[in-house]
């Protein structure tokens, strides 16, 4: 769901990057190559140093393009849109996009099904796939939500069968899962240091030229600025939110479009916003979106389970909650008065 729910993030990037570099003796700000580029349903900006940085980032444009091609949910020539309009046949897809589903489908399986590739049927409903938002009557809802269902998605191989009546999205996913492609391949160019955003999805590779950590803005969930900052190296940064995709209903209410599989509408949890902080775009993405929909609770009791990854939570009442270790590399603004709380192992 990040996916189209989780997400990610446009006009408003998730992160002020903090990108403007010092002048050392090996390599200065005037050596950074920078591109962007629209894909994904998001605009993306890329920043790389070193001698072949001109070539890594054209070829990662290309990458990137032909990713949504294989992915896109509209795009009728797609092997996602195929396998989603199968009547329920078995399709054959590429090598990467059968890894994208494996992938997908092992978090749905971690996290009790708050990652469900299979919610775009509900999200249409919603509107949150259209420039048209409604609410759905909560009939429409209950014809809808047993399509719900990740478990009944079949991969073989290369083989990919979506029951007939399903649909598969990776909005949740996607965008980090590149982001990983991304950044294999400026590794394949040499590429030590560099700054990708896809959306919402920061990659850092490597530091920056001086040696010294990425400064990365955490926005504030309910305002324009940001919170602080996190300071942070060869990771991958990603932040869902309520904030990026939402209305307002006619009862006054606010509908955002990370949606609760289990009930079809926005999840309630009790947060506002989840960063988190772990060495791989996709895992990064998928845990965003997923620890939204589980609540603070939850989502510290999977963290101290599994590991892996760090998190910084941003509650309705306004606190931040942080693992220990980001507690270091994450200054609050001074103008800021929220509560910080460690969360330990």
């Amino acid at each position: 769901m990040k996916r189209t729910i989780l997400l990610l993030l446009l006009a408003a990037l998730l992160f002020s990057t903090g990108c403007e570099q010092q002048n050392t003796d090996a390599m200065t700000a005037s050596d950074a190559v920078q591109t962007s580029m629209f894909s994904m349903n998001t605009y993306m900006t890329f920043t790389a140093y070193g001698a072949e940085a001109e070539q890594a980032l054209t070829e990662s444009k290309q990458l990137i393009q032909d990713m949504e091609a294989r992915w896109s949910v509209t795009d009728d020539a797609s092997e996602v849109y195929q396998a989603n309009h199968s009547a329920g046949l078995p399709v054959n897809v590429s090598e990467e996009t059968a890894n994208l589903i494996a992938f997908t489908l092992e978090m749905a399986d971690q996290t009790a099904g708050a990652l469900d590739p299979t919610i775009y049927p509900v999200l249409t409903a919603w509107g949150f796939t259209t420039d048209s938002k409604q609410i759905p009557t909560q009939q429409q809802l209950d014809h809808l939500l047993p399509l719900v269902d990740y478990t009944q998605i079949q991969l073989d191989g290369t083989t990919l069968t979506v029951p007939d009546g399903m649909q598969l999205d990776f909005g949740a996913v996607a965008k980090g899962y590149t982001a990983d492609l991304v950044t294999e391949l400026l590794y394949q160019y040499h590429i030590q240091s560099a700054l990708i955003s896809l959306g919402g999805n920061l990659q850092a590779i490597g530091a920056r030229p001086d040696g010294s950590d990425w400064r990365i803005g955490v926005r504030d969930p309910q305002g324009t600025g940001n919170l602080g900052i996190l300071e942070i190296s060869d990771a991958a940064i990603v932040t869902s939110g309520g904030y990026e995709n939402y209305f307002v209903g006619a009862d006054g209410k606010t509908y955002w479009h990370i949606l609760n599989p289990k009930t079809g509408y926005p999840a309630d949890s009790g947060l506002l916003s989840v960063t988190i902080v772990s060495p791989n775009g996709r895992l990064s993405d998928a845990l965003s979106t997923a620890l939204f929909v589980m609540g603070a609770e939850q989502a510290e009791e999977y963290w101290r389970q599994n590991g892996g990854f760090d998190m910084l939570l941003v509650t309705n009442e306004h606190e931040i909650l942080l693992t220990e270790g980001i507690a270091d590399r994450f200054s609050l603004n001074a103008d800021r008065t929220d509560q910080i709380k460690v969360m330990k192992q």
